[in-house]
Order: C-alpha cells, then structure tokens, then sequence
C-alpha cells in the first residue's frame, strides 16, 4: 500500500504541492492525470525520492521512505518514462537483468526472469533476447522498458507518460498488455498521464490534480457519472453523456414550433394557413393558449361548408403526452397507438410541441452520435 500523508512541496514562495493525502490500495492500478503544470508527474517522482517533499510523510507498506537508502529504494521500485532509457550497448536480455543483476540473483535466476518476461508479451527468447535496443522498433523497444521495471518483481511500478510519444495503434496494444501484466502479477502501478481515454481504460483509480491539489480520487465509473468539477467534465469530454444522468422525457425528443389555431377562426381562415405551411391538419387551442384538439384538412372538405369556424370540427383522437413525461413511454404510445404523432402538453395545458417518428428519430440520433 502506497500513503501520502500531508505532502507539500514549495520552492521558495512558489507552492508546487499543497497538502496531498491519499492511499493507493495494493494491486491497484492508480493513474494520476491532469493539465499540465498540475503536479502528477512531481507526485510520481516523489515515490521513489527523486523528488523529496518540503513537508509531509510517504510510506510504501507502511514503512516511512524517507527511513530507507535512496539506491536501495529505487531498486525495489520498478520506473518506466517516456524516452525508455534502454542502455544502447546491452542486449535485451541485458537491460532486462540489470537490477536483478545489482540485487545479486545468480545468471541461471535472471536467465529464468528474462524468459518468463519476454514470453508474457509475446516476444519470443530465442528471437529477442540477444538483440539490441536499436534492431528494434519503439514499441518493442517500451515492452523491454516495462519488462526491466518488472524484472526483480518490485511491489510498486511507477509509469510516467511511457506511450506518449508512440503511434496510436502501438500505444493501444501496449496500454492492454500493461494492464493484463499488472493483473496477472498484482502489482500496483502508478500511472502518470494526460490523456482522458488512457486513464479511464486502464485506471482502478484516477486521481485528477490541478495547482498540486487533488481534485478528485474515483474509480473511473464514479468520476464519469459524478464529476467533481467542470474542468474534469471538458477533460471526460466525449466520455460523459450529461443526458444519461437524467431520465429522457418527451421533451428531449419533441418538435416545437407547430402550427395552431383558435377555434373561433372561420373555415377559409384555417384553409389559407394551410396552405401556407404545407401542413394537413392544425392543432387547436382556446384563448389561453390551451390544447383542444385537432382540425384536419379532410374534415373540412367534409362539412366545412355547413359550419362558420372549425369549432364543430375539432377532433380530440390526437393521443396526448406531457412534457416531463418518459421518453420511451411516448414512443411506445406513437408506435402502438398508430397515430401520425403525440401532442405534448406542458404543466398549464398549452402545447409545447409534438413527437413524431421523425422527430423521436433524429433526437435518437443526436443523444447516439451528437
């Protein structure tokens, strides 16, 4: 288990880190993101003391870090970065073994590790083993990276930006080798990233800094539904569906701006407006803007020339829904009532649009893709 109790970090009167307290569990794979300048990559350094802090305490399974050798504590602390750091004039094999190597594990022992390594991700012994970092692609060249932090088995790994400067497709495969090595060997993992889809698919935990402050420590699931800041919600982006956190009603998927009618106008009144929006039917209202029913273009053909106005034509087989009224109870309504659309109704009984097929359609489409 992984403890920050109260760390700072000042320089002069500049405050780097402001009073972090957290655990990371162990096992966990704890990713720390954030814009840059926040401090995730200072906290990283911290654990293995290659940054110390001006107040506060770190402890790694329970013994304070400050109390163990600098060198001693690397050498259990495996450290992956983004430019790699393979010695150009080692083997594979070499750079793979050399902390085994400084811990003093005979030749037969690291031959073993070396093996047992390259076979997880799918680098054959044979092939592999007796190259140099330059024969090899970067991608190659970043699994043997995280194969020398591995090596000696330390409880903790810390990983600082290490696929950032790879291709996409490289960086996708290696982020689901990382996290398939990290379950399997059960090691906790500190993370260090600024990117949003690579924390959410590896994290057990994310932790998002800003001005050397945590700003929130969640599971991935609980920062998405439950972000504690704006700024974490534009850094989900994409990932946070803001309608998901409430229930969908009529009013996410009606068509506003329909054309109504008083039923005190006179037949070719109703006619003329019609014609004018290229529309079958009107929907009626009385002077306070309340819904009536509907008069349709057939019905006056009928006996609109026995009438003076469309009051005695207004029909009242439009099925109804409100507002705040369940998204998907008014599509069921639209489907089995087989009526053209709902009139939506808001809290007062005046119309606030209609749901059609095309209308349920299309909001469909902007709630799936925007």
């Amino acid at each position: 288990m992984l403890r920050f109790e109260h760390v700072s970090l000042s320089y002069g009167s500049q405050q780097i880190l402001d009073d972090l307290s957290f655990e990371i569990q162990e096992g966990q794979m704890a990713v720390l993101i954030g814009p840059s300048g926040c401090g995730k990559t200072t906290t990283l350094k911290m654990i293995n003391r290659l940054i110390e802090p001006t107040a506060g305490r770190i402890y790694l399974d329970g013994q304070d870090i400050t109390t163990k050798d600098k060198v001693e504590l690397r050498r259990h602390i495996g450290y992956v970065i983004q430019q790699i750091g393979l010695f150009p004039n080692m083997t594979v094999a070499q750079n793979i073994s050399v902390v085994p190597t400084l811990l003093k594990y005979s030749r037969e022992e690291c031959d073993r590790i070396v093996r047992e390594l390259l076979d997880m991700v799918n680098l054959p012994y044979e092939q592999y083993a007796h190259k140099y970092p330059s024969e090899m692609s970067g991608g190659q060249q970043q699994r043997i990276g995280i194969l020398r932090a591995l090596a000696a088995s330390p409880p903790i790994v810390l990983m600082d930006e290490p696929f950032s400067a790879l291709d996409p497709m490289t960086r996708r495969t290696l982020q689901q080798e990382v996290r398939a090595l990290q379950q399997k060997l059960n090691k906790t993992f500190v993370f260090v990233t600024h990117d949003m889809a690579e924390a959410l698919d590896l994290a057990d935990v994310i932790i998002f800094m800003d001005h050397g402050r945590i700003v929130q420590m969640a599971p991935p699931e609980e920062m998405l539904a439950h972000p504690a800041s704006g700024q974490i919600q534009d850094f989900l982006g994409k990932f946070i569906d803001l309608q998901s956190h409430k229930e969908l009603t009529a009013a996410d998927f009606m068509r506003t701006g329909v054309y109504t009618v008083s039923a005190r106008k006179g037949i070719n009144e109703c006619i003329s407006k019609m014609q004018r929006h290229n529309v079958d039917t009107l929907i009626v209202v009385d002077d306070q803007a309340r819904y009536q029913g509907t008069v349709s273009i057939a019905d006056i053909r009928l006996t609109g020339h026995v009438v003076q106005t469309i009051e005695p034509l207004i029909r009242c087989n439009t099925p109804t829904v409100h507002a705040e009224d369940n998204a998907k109870d008014c599509f069921d309504q639209l489907i089995s009532s087989g009526a053209p659309y709902l009139v939506v109704l808001d809290g007062q009984g005046q119309v606030a649009g209609i749901i059609t097929k095309t209308s349920m359609a299309s909001a469909m489409a902007e709630q799936l893709w925007g």
